[in-house]
């Protein structure tokens, strides 16, 4: 597919007006398999209340004819909650030292166009200019590769992140509660990547 999308960057105050776009992405793109989130907007504004509050939160946005159709975002894990924050503090390794990477919420008629690099690129150039980071890392759901809900044809972004130069830390992980479609108030498993952040050239 061809895609005269565009890609715009929005560093910390310049974020809010983009709040309920991104929210409304993450409902959106994360009610499919593996995440099966049931939409919320209290979550969805707790949630995002650390990225609002953050004088150093990023918004990456893919956006075509003034729509916004992706999403990618990021913050100091310093900013973010405790939850986030705790694996790392178990791990011997420095939440001040560590710039979180979110989501990348893309809808589907957009992938495969370069986006999700995109989004990495972005993201990695804008925690290396803040100029203190040793660390990008980001977290995904666990599931089970027996899980009887996933699809047959569903391909996982494990080949991708690992070919961006993140590993998974097993072990390093946090618990999140979600509503998921047609359970409710589900607690999650998320383990952690990380790659190594090289100083700027």
């Amino acid at each position: 597919m061809t895609s005269a999308h565009t890609i715009g960057l929005f560093r910390g105050p310049e974020i809010t007006p983009w709040l309920d776009d991104v929210a409304r992405l993450r409902v959106a793109v994360f009610r499919d398999w593996p995440y099966l989130y049931e939409g919320d907007a209290d979550y969805e504004r707790d949630y995002l209340g650390a990225y609002a509050r953050s004088a150093e939160s990023v918004f990456v946005l893919a956006m075509e004819k003034g729509e916004v159709i992706g999403a990618s975002t990021g913050l100091p894990l310093a900013d973010d909650t405790h939850a986030f924050r705790q694996p790392f503090v178990d791990g011997a390794i420095d939440p001040e030292d560590v710039f979180y990477f979110g989501e990348s919420v893309l809808l589907p008629a957009y992938r495969g166009c370069g986006i999700g690099h995109a989004f990495f690129d972005h993201r990695e150039a804008h925690a290396r200019a803040l100029g203190r980071f040793a660390w990008t890392a980001f977290c995904a759901v666990d599931r089970a590769d027996d899980d009887p809900r996933r699809p047959v044809d569903h391909r996982g972004n494990e080949v991708f992140w690992r070919k961006r130069g993140y590993e998974r830390r097993p072990g390093m992980t946090m618990r999140l509660p979600w509503n998921e479609i047609g359970q409710g108030e589900v607690d999650h498993a998320l383990t952690f990547w990380l790659r190594p952040l090289e100083t700027a050239r």
